[in-house]
């Protein structure tokens, strides 16, 4: 495998900021060629963990048919048919009429009646009265949106035998709209890499869907399945990514022991915090029909998960940045390519930090805004089992994140100090 580098940094082109791994050498002086031994060592050390990865994933490979689950004993799967808003009317769908809205004013609930054209199965071309709740109303309910209906067999005096309920808005057509406006624009502004690491996206679903989830349901441990998951998922995302070469085996091997380090540090944590994984009403949903699951391990694969981008991003980007530093000044000792590579690793660090919490903070935002409604003690609040998990991710991730920029480095730095020059030219 190849080292790989770019041109030398120059105005507009600051060292060890890029995450570019193109093949060709700089011109006018010499590039970077990795050492055979290097390659044979590293070779085989990828090729051992490649082969360890696959092995557990056969063994905790899921066998057999899993059939769905039913929300109760007795329910059955609702047939949804896609369906048509022809026009909407607002109505007062609660008793008193009123509510209590801000301020302690009491304000009016408006639900909706939605008339649809039936698009689908033997009632297709026929038309329905849907009722939609103040929730949905609110959101914006209009003629031509697509929805998705059930159809209610027997009303039990409620509603009339055949009619239709509303479930939820189609929304099959935007997402692949969108899907393909994130396609178009990462192959446009990346161009090769960029479709690859679109490929590689792609990979790491299948293994997301075929692997990690059916193994979780299956009852593996949830650990073992997050870990092994994750280190498939990096192989394939980095080299496909970012092509074979020792700088992308650097940054694969500071991910691994990134995730390795995530992965012990989530164990204590949740160890630590006493976290059940019953912090939300589906964990609980979870528990009843999937007993199989340790909801506390499951929140620890869930943890590891998270962490796999971020680490991603940390991880090439120092490689990148060892290399691009040894490659404008060769001179520089091991401890001083080291002591410049945590310079760029240290500003990165700020600003991810600062995504990992944000991002939690986003997901936890009706968590938070009961608590302020509610005037909860502080201390309280965050030791109760939905902020805690929530904390427990932050810090986990984030520890997991810092560690991650020293590993790398340092690994970056003993493997780029082996390589030598090519002649100029």
């Amino acid at each position: 495998m190849g080292s790989g580098h770019r041109r030398s940094p120059g105005p507009g082109n600051p060292p060890g900021h890029g995450h570019g791994h193109g093949h060709g050498h700089s011109r006018g002086r010499p590039g970077i060629r990795a050492d055979r031994r290097l390659v044979a060592w590293l070779t085989a050390v990828v090729g051992a963990l490649a082969a360890i990865t696959v092995i557990a994933m056969i063994v905790m490979w899921p066998h057999g048919p899993r059939a769905a689950l039913p929300l109760s004993p007795d329910e059955q799967p609702a047939r949804l048919v896609h369906a048509t808003a022809l026009s909407v009317a607002p109505y007062d769908c609660e008793g008193t009429g009123s509510t209590i809205g801000p301020g302690g004013k009491p304000t009016q609930v408006r639900c909706g009646k939605v008339v649809v054209r039936i698009q689908h199965g033997a009632d297709a071309g026929q038309e329905a009265t849907v009722l939609v709740q103040p929730e949905i109303y609110r959101t914006g309910v209009h003629a031509g949106d697509e929805l998705l209906v059930s159809k209610v067999a027997d009303g039990g005096g409620i509603a009339p035998a055949d009619s239709y309920a509303f479930a939820d808005f189609a929304r099959t057509t935007p997402m692949i709209w969108l899907g393909v406006l994130f396609a178009v624009l990462v192959v446009a502004v990346a161009r090769l890499r960029g479709l690859a690491a679109l490929a590689g996206l792609g990979i790491s679903a299948l293994v997301l869907t075929k692997f990690i989830l059916p193994a979780l349901l299956d009852g593996r441990s949830a650990l073992a399945v997050g870990v092994v998951g994750g280190a498939a998922i990096m192989f394939v995302v980095l080299y496909v990514a970012h092509g074979v070469s020792v700088r992308t085996t650097t940054a694969l091997l500071g991910t691994l022991l990134g995730l390795a380090t995530t992965a012990l540090l989530g164990s204590v944590a949740v160890s630590g915090f006493h976290l059940s994984g019953l912090g939300s009403e589906d964990d609980q949903y979870l528990s009843a029909f999937a007993g199989q699951i340790q909801l506390s391990g499951l929140l620890l694969c869930g943890i590891v998960i998270a962490s796999l981008g971020v680490l991603n991003d940390v991880t090439v980007t120092q490689a990148s940045a060892v290399w691009e530093l040894h490659e404008t000044d060769p001179t520089q000792s091991r401890a001083q390519l080291f002591a410049s590579g945590m310079r760029i690793g240290r500003d990165h660090i700020a600003s991810t930090v600062y995504t990992l919490v944000f991002a939690y903070a986003g997901t936890a935002l009706p968590v938070l805004l009961l608590i302020n409604i509610a005037h909860a003690p502080l201390g309280g609040v965050l030791t109760s089992e939905p902020l805690a998990e929530e904390i427990a991710r932050t810090l986990v991730g984030s520890i997991g994140l810092v560690l991650a920029v020293p590993l790398t480095t340092a690994v970056a730095t003993a493997l780029v100090g082996r390589s030598r020059p090519l002649p100029a030219g």
